[in-house]
């Protein structure tokens, strides 16, 4: 059986997750579309993701001062 992941921890989160990714694409000069974005490249991908991790870190250093 295939463990997976990438499943959320807390599916409730979903929708305020993928506000953030549009968010932080649109930031790093990304235009995504509704739905499937497959076709953007993996250096966008990967730039969205990583400014969303940096992003999420620096939120958890601030809420723990």
């Amino acid at each position: 059986m295939a463990n997976n992941s990438n499943r959320k921890l807390v599916p409730e989160a979903t929708d305020a997750l993928d506000k953030f990714k549009y968010e932080v694409a649109s930031e790093v000069g990304v235009n995504l579309k509704d739905g499937y974005n497959g076709d953007i490249s993996a250096k966008d991908a990967g730039r969205i993701g990583g400014q969303m991790v940096k992003k999420m870190i620096e939120q958890a250093e601030n809420n723990m001062k």
